[in-house]
């Protein structure tokens, strides 16, 4: 893996012990908890004006990083006290931090929270596997203001879910690199600003573990650009399966398509060609039917479901399945696939929301990771489970996750758009996964470039840009980039 795709690593709680044991053969723990706690300081004091200070330190090693962001930020002058939940082991890394502090300690009650300008939620870090109780839950609830470390206690660092009760920070400073829970709902948006610091981890611990789930970002894929031998057979070709009853599904997509910068796009209609002849002149519309339409081997990659009925998705999904097309299916397919999760088997890529989800597979639940690893194992493909924390799953059990996104993709017609974007990349010869989260991130992309309260004709205005800036990106990120 390159160095992008390394760095975009995101290990859950039990990763992360496994790397913490392996870099504590190489570095002591209490130098690498020394290096976390001067981290969080130097935050807190980047973010903030000196004030009173009231760190808050669990018995583990996240209180021991607490009791370091104490003792560095009162040798700078800050009024700061410490409240332990309880003590450290005694003897253990925690146990030494807490030896040298040497400042007020106060009770852990909420009066004492309540009295701080600034709270440090030192308590519980990522590695949290229950519901916090009530007694905690109302100290944290008291603070005015929170910094968290590693991550606000209370939020599950493998899967975003609150366990009982979490506080709302407005910094978190977490190490080495960002978990799963950072960027997955509801957990992220408890965070605040995130902060993901080094604190001189040797690169020999990720050799002690497999890490398969990453943060979605260029250099984890690259767009394919052009050549100058080009054309548009190399770009790539796009079949939309168009309905009778609802064609701009399929418009929305075949524009996607387009803009993405698909090499062809072809619109399969049958008897309802007429309706969408009309439509950009670039777009070809087939009236023939898809039995015959098949039998053109450059046609590879299909979107089959956007505005497709139940009986039409039903004749078309088995047939290009059959003829061992890479399907990328939406919309339709799961009214078809409704309880029936096997009829999307062989399908290159499926891309439902949470409700689409829920359908075919049953509810998600708390976590979405998991949910979207074991749906993509079921069918053999890869699973975009839609959403503000996007998760891209494959049948391999790789996942990313994408918070490259805005509210501006809460529109109608959004994902028609993306089924496109992504077909266009499958079709310029992106391994199924790899086109899968590179169209997700363009598409988000392209939605924040299209300005506030945009409607999804417009996300394919901007799609281009997006294309240019992921390639940019991606060359920043390779061996030997800038």
């Amino acid at each position: 893996m390159d160095r992008a795709g390394t760095s975009l690593l995101l290990p859950d709680p039990a990763q992360m012990a496994l790397i913490d044991a392996a870099a504590s053969r190489v570095v002591p723990v209490r130098d690498l908890m020394e290096h976390a706690g001067r981290a969080v300081a130097r935050a807190v004091r980047r973010h903030v004006a000196p004030c009173r200070v009231l760190v808050l330190c669990g018995p583990g090693n996240n209180g021991g990083d607490g009791y370091v962001t104490a003792r560095r930020l009162a040798e700078a002058g800050w009024p700061v006290a410490v409240a332990a939940l309880s003590s450290p082991r005694p003897g253990g890394d925690a146990a030494h931090a807490a030896s040298l502090w040497r400042g007020p300690v106060v009770p852990f009650v909420a009066a004492e929270a309540a009295r701080a300008d600034l709270v440090i939620d030192a308590v519980f870090g990522a590695g949290l596997s229950r519901d916090i109780d009530d007694a905690l839950a109302r100290v944290l609830a008291a603070a005015r203001r929170i910094v968290a470390v590693d991550m606000p206690s209370g939020i599950d660092g493998a899967t975003g879910a609150v366990r009982g009760y979490a506080p709302r920070a407005e910094m978190t400073v977490t190490f080495v690199r960002a978990k799963p829970g950072h960027l997955l709902l509801p957990g992220r948006d408890m965070l605040g600003r995130l902060v993901v610091a080094d604190i001189g981890m040797p690169d020999s611990v990720w050799d002690a573990v497999t890490v398969r789930t990453w943060w979605n970002a260029p250099g984890l894929w690259q767009v394919p650009e052009d050549r100058v031998d080009s054309h548009k057979y190399t770009r790539g070709v796009v079949s939309i399966c168009g309905g009778a009853s609802m064609p701009g599904a399929a418009r929305l997509a075949a524009a996607g398509a387009r803009a993405a910068g698909a090499g062809l796009v072809r619109l399969a209609a049958g008897g309802a060609a007429d309706l969408y002849r009309l439509g950009d002149p670039g777009l070809v519309v087939d009236g023939q039917a898809l039995e015959d339409l098949l039998a053109d081997q450059r046609r590879a990659v299909w979107v089959c479901g956007p505005g497709l009925t139940l009986d039409e998705v039903g004749h078309a999904l088995p047939l290009l399945l059959g003829a061992g097309r890479a399907v990328l299916a939406d919309a339709g397919a799961f009214l078809l696939a409704a309880g029936r999760p096997d009829l999307l088997r062989g399908a290159a890529v499926i891309t439902p929301h949470a409700g689409e989800f829920a359908r075919v597979f049953g509810a998600p639940g708390a976590d979405r990771l998991a949910a979207a690893r074991a749906a993509a194992a079921r069918i053999g493909g890869v699973v975009v489970l839609k959403g503000a924390d996007t998760v891209i799953a494959a049948p391999d059990g790789r996942a990313a996750i994408n918070r490259h996104a805005s509210t501006a993709l809460a529109t109608a017609g959004s994902g028609d758009t993306l089924t496109g974007v992504i077909a266009t990349m499958l079709a310029a010869g992106m391994e199924a996964w790899q086109a899968a989260c590179a169209g997700v991130w363009l598409h988000g992309e392209a939605g924040m470039r299209a300005g506030p309260w945009p409607v999804a004709e417009q996300f394919d205005r901007h799609l281009g840009a997006a294309r240019e800036r992921a390639a940019q990106l991606g060359r920043q990120a390779a061996p030997g980039g800038p």
